[in-house]
């Protein structure tokens, strides 16, 4: 589009500790979270792009610079459980056990979205999927935005999600802020989905947690 946004941006590529993140850096990153830009970073499964989830603008810079189809929801990051009470309408005991156990980890709940949240993350489904990421760069940058952000794969939405910081920069260079590179991905299957609006609990995505592990805290 003809925003801000693609006039020339020049994209800054950093490269922290996977393990102990620098915190100039991340808090320089965060100030451009903060400030509406789009961050590309690292998680334990792919490399995500960071946007602040409460801000409409930069929420609709993701869908745009991804090319998502509008009618998909965006995934959601905290960084303590304390950060879903903002973000959810409903926090259920089910949940807060769930959590307890699984955050961070490979588990994103869906829950009632609250009206804080841009219409745009819900894409008008009314429910979020929520997830703390079980890595030091993510949980940095999550620490230091003091608040959720959303979390899509940092790809066009037609090509392959990213493992590297330098495939964040071959789709993206001059289109967002910063790209935080923290070397490859340590993949691991997709996290698993749950959804906690409905008793019993259902999977609508199986992932590296499996029914029987999540049974117990139901």
């Amino acid at each position: 589009g003809g925003n801000r946004g693609d006039a020339g941006m020049k994209t800054l590529l950093k490269t922290v500790n996977p393990q102990a993140p620098e915190a100039d850096i991340i808090a320089e990153a965060a100030e451009i979270i903060k400030g509406g830009g789009l961050v590309g970073f690292p998680t334990e499964t792919v490399y995500g792009l960071a946007a602040d989830a409460l801000n409409p603008e930069a929420v609709r810079r993701v869908y745009e610079v991804k090319g998502r189809p509008a009618g998909k929801p965006l995934p959601v990051q905290v960084a303590s459980i304390g950060d879903v009470y903002g973000l959810a309408s409903e926090v259920t005991e089910r949940a807060v056990r769930l959590m307890e156990a699984f955050f961070p980890g490979p588990l994103t709940l869906i829950f009632k979205a609250s009206r804080a949240l841009p219409e745009m993350v819900t894409a008008g489904t009314g429910k979020v999927g929520v997830r703390m990421p079980d890595n030091p760069v993510a949980l940095a940058l999550l620490n230091a935005v003091g608040g959720p952000i959303v979390a899509p794969s940092a790809n066009p939405s037609d090509e392959p999600p990213p493992v590297t910081a330098e495939e964040v920069m071959s789709y993206f260079n001059g289109r967002i802020e910063m790209v935080l590179s923290a070397g490859p991905s340590a993949i691991k299957s997709a996290s698993t989905v749950l959804d906690v609006t409905v008793d019993p609990p259902k999977i609508l995505r199986a992932g590296t947690l499996g029914k029987e592990d999540l049974r117990k805290y139901y």
